[in-house]
């Protein structure tokens, strides 16, 4: 069977639509919200949110794939996706944060940036700075003048 990119290693937890919990999630593999979730998610693997899911709380995993509705803090150590129907409220801190067209996002997100260079970097010895020779007269050579 050909294991699809919702799957890491078979081994996923589903909070069913319908399901309401208060509490903590701990598991090794790939959870799927289509439930109502107040609390925290804690894996190595996937987090899921479907279009129906919806998470308060904190998120802390590899993967966060979302196409519902999330009030939280996220902590990705791979990347955050968050689909055409997702909405997340909150803040976001993974190196990869992409978004379809139609998400929506509202926050803080850090992807890790931990340094500003101070200064334009110089360019090498056989590239010439153009912008000292703009405003300067163009002779056209070959060119007879009008008269």
């Amino acid at each position: 069977m050909k294991k699809s990119a919702y799957m890491d290693d078979g081994n996923i937890t589903l909070l069913a639509k319908g399901v309401e919990l208060k509490g903590e999630i701990r598991v090794e593999g790939t959870v799927r919200i289509d439930g109502r979730l107040e609390g925290d998610i804690y894996t190595k693997g996937q987090v899921i949110v479907g279009e129906d899911g919806v998470v308060k709380g904190t998120i802390t995993a590899g993967v966060l794939i979302s196409s519902g509705r999330i009030k939280a803090t996220i902590t990705a150590s791979d990347r955050v996706q968050l689909l055409k129907t997702g909405i997340i409220m909150g803040e976001v801190h993974a190196p990869i944060f992409s978004m379809e067209d139609g998400a929506k996002f509202q926050g803080v997100s850090d992807m890790g940036v931990t340094t500003w260079p101070e200064d334009v970097p110089r360019l090498p010895g056989a590239v010439r700075d153009m912008n000292g020779n703009r405003n300067r007269p163009v002779a056209v050579l070959g060119k007879k003048p009008d008269l």
